[in-house]
């Protein structure tokens, strides 16, 4: 169901619209409690970057993504990069 509002939302609005990327953060959080943490990385990156473009560095919608990549980290034993 992810990716198949992920796919219409890329063809209707971009990959870049806020609403895409808010899909991108869901399919990587689905991603990390499967324990495809490559996966769910590559998503969270694809939506950090996004939101960063979007919305700044500030906006909730950034910082969500960039603490869901904290505690993916976390979880892969990264601690180093989780706590920056």
């Amino acid at each position: 169901m992810y990716r198949r509002a992920l796919e219409g939302k890329e063809k209707a609005w971009g990959p870049e619209h806020t609403s895409t990327l808010d899909t991108v953060n869901d399919l990587g959080n689905l991603y990390a409690d499967r324990g495809k943490m490559a996966e769910a990385e590559a998503m969270y990156r694809r939506a950090l970057e996004g939101y960063e473009k979007a919305w700044g560095p500030e906006h909730t919608s950034t910082l969500n993504t960039v603490n869901n990549l904290g505690n993916l980290y976390a979880d892969r034993g990264k601690m180093a990069e989780a706590e920056s």
